[in-house]
């Protein structure tokens, strides 16, 4: 099992150096929970779980920049990248007025 504790990842969707969401998980066994914000996110958070295989499941809340309160639920995918960080591919759905789905992909951050 991939230990996400203490690590961060950054949204690859915005250019290097802008403003961007980053999460900062946590993990407790198979328990993962997580903050982030950035970018267009004044604040978000997420809670699930860690397969055995390292994949993710979880449900996330969001408040917008714009004030639009977002929900959803999303499959995360690790992959190792050529320098040992991770690279998260996600397949998310999101729920209510604005409802949509679609996929993206985070990629660790190292401080």
């Amino acid at each position: 099992m991939i230990d996400y504790d203490g690590r961060s990842f950054r949204n690859t969707g915005y250019p290097a150096g802008e403003d961007a969401p980053v999460g900062h998980y946590r993990q407790d066994g198979d328990l993962l929970w997580a903050d982030f914000d950035g970018g267009p996110v004044r604040r978000g958070s997420l809670n699930g779980r860690v397969e055995p295989d390292g994949n993710l499941e979880f449900a996330y809340t969001m408040v917008l920049a714009d004030g639009e309160v977002v929900a959803g639920r999303c499959w995360s995918t690790p992959e190792f990248l050529d320098d040992g960080r991770i690279r998260l591919n996600e397949r998310w759905e999101r729920y209510g007025a604005h409802s949509d789905s679609g996929e993206s992909a985070l990629e660790e951050v190292r401080t």
